[in-house]
């Protein structure tokens, strides 16, 4: 009885042992599969874009009716790949793919506070009106100024104007995106509330007339209303603006409009891909530079989720 007990044991070991290396050999293939369909997305996304770059006329624009803006709806991954289209689709893996393209240009950038010995009055005062559009208090943005720009070495300078002293981080830690705020001590919510007006890219960026929601617009056009801000949002629907002089028309009399924080173009993309297969979703964002017909990826994130736990966006 010993023996058979001993030879059950081990028999029993090995065929555990022999599962386990099966399915870690099935989730590393699924993974590696996974990552070449959406660097496939991506490169299908950057096509697009170049596509978008040829046709553009000049002085050059991007809007909400071109071809890039429109979202591909979740689709089965074998109606991509089917390599007899007569077959079924239901022959197909059960997995399904979706993604979009967003202009990060659409959001006011927050590398236009780290210019200057002191930072410039009229970007305080854009960021203090999207933190109100977020339902945040104004002592947020001076936060967010202080701490960015002892990150990057910039003087940091409080809410009053003098300087203040240096931050945890000060000099050493840089963040890329909204989410490495965290890192300096900005509250994960108030980032959180703040996502959908602002973006932290590379470089100063003007914001683009034609994607901008109306708060950002409210908020960086100096006087400027919410009503004003609609209305260009309505006009630009019917027919995107080319130029700055379109918007003119459209604002009160003698309202600032500088070329260095307004255009209706965009060269900053982020491009998310979403893989769905069975209770596991697989979701890769990055971030496109777009300079003439170059695209350049210059970030890259990827999420690995169940659906039950939605991921944070992360820009």
């Amino acid at each position: 009885m010993i023996i058979v007990t001993l030879v059950a044991s081990l028999a029993a070991g090995m065929v555990w042992q022999q599962y386990r290396a099966v399915q870690t050999e099935a989730a590393d293939r699924a993974r590696a599969q996974s990552g070449w369909i959406l660097q496939g997305a991506l490169d299908w996304a950057r096509l697009i874009l170049l596509e978008d770059a040829k046709a553009d006329r000049p002085p050059p624009s991007d809007h909400l009716g071109e071809v890039w803006a429109v979202p591909l709806a979740e689709s089965r991954l074998s109606t991509f790949l089917a390599a007899d289209r007569t077959a079924s689709n239901d022959e197909g893996p059960e997995a399904f793919l979706s993604g979009s393209i967003v202009d990060l240009q659409a959001r006011y950038n927050l590398r236009a506070l780290l210019g200057g010995e002191k930072v410039n009055p009229v970007e305080r005062q854009t960021l203090e009106r999207l933190c109100q559009s977020a339902q945040l208090s104004t002592a947020v943005a001076g936060l967010i100024i202080e701490r960015m720009r002892g990150s990057f070495g910039a003087p940091p300078v409080a809410a009053s104007g003098a300087s203040s002293p240096g931050q945890p981080g000060d000099g050493s830690i840089q963040p890329a995106t909204l989410d490495q705020l965290g890192w300096l001590g900005i509250p994960m919510d108030a980032i959180d509330r703040l996502r959908p007006f602002v973006v932290l890219l590379p470089r100063p960026t003007a914001i683009n007339l034609n994607t901008a929601p109306r708060e950002v617009l409210a908020a960086v056009i100096d006087k400027a209303s919410l009503a004003d801000a609609e209305r260009i949002v309505q006009e630009r629907t019917r027919t995107p603006l080319r130029s700055l002089e379109d918007t003119k028309r459209l604002l009160p009399p003698d309202t600032p409009l500088a070329p260095e924080r307004l255009g209706v173009a965009s060269s900053f993309f982020e491009v998310t891909g979403r893989l769905r297969l069975e209770e596991r979703q697989l979701e890769q964002r990055s971030i496109i530079e777009r300079r003439g017909l170059d695209m350049r990826v210059i970030a890259r994130y990827r999420v690995s989720q169940l659906l039950d736990q939605p991921a944070k966006g992360r820009s």
